[in-house]
């Protein structure tokens, strides 16, 4: 068993054994840990950009710049007789022209404030 994993197990008991631990929750993790592990490539420099695209995947946030390809936007409000798009890379971006601008809910921008607007690279 590798120290990370060793260290993972020994983690996760402590926390499982608490009053609100949840073993489920402790496995799935210890999974995750463990397939992290499998790769055997990793040095300091592989495994920080493998933690930092786990941690932005786990949080549905994409990994490289939204483009204004239609398969990646849904229009999710033509039944209400008006347009808005939503990535279905990164479902806090918002569009009204298709994907070619958007913004972002957790910048504060809605849809009576689309502000700061970002654009999408061109395919």
């Amino acid at each position: 068993m590798s120290n990370l994993i060793e260290h993972a197990r020994r983690e996760l008991a402590l926390v499982e054994t608490g009053p609100d631990g949840d073993r489920a929750l402790a496995d799935s993790i210890l999974k995750a840990v463990e397939g992290f592990d499998s790769y055997s490539g990793h040095s300091g420099g592989s495994a920080s950009v493998a933690t930092e695209w786990l941690n932005r995947l786990l949080q549905f946030k994409n990994l490289s710049p939204l483009t204004n390809d239609p398969n990646e936007w849904m229009n999710v409000c033509e039944q209400s007789g008006y347009e808005m798009w939503q990535s279905n890379r990164c479902p806090e971006a918002f569009s009204h022209d298709g994907g070619n601008t958007y913004w972002l809910l957790s910048e504060g921008a809605h849809s009576g404030n689309r502000q700061p607007i970002h654009t999408s690279v061109k395919v």
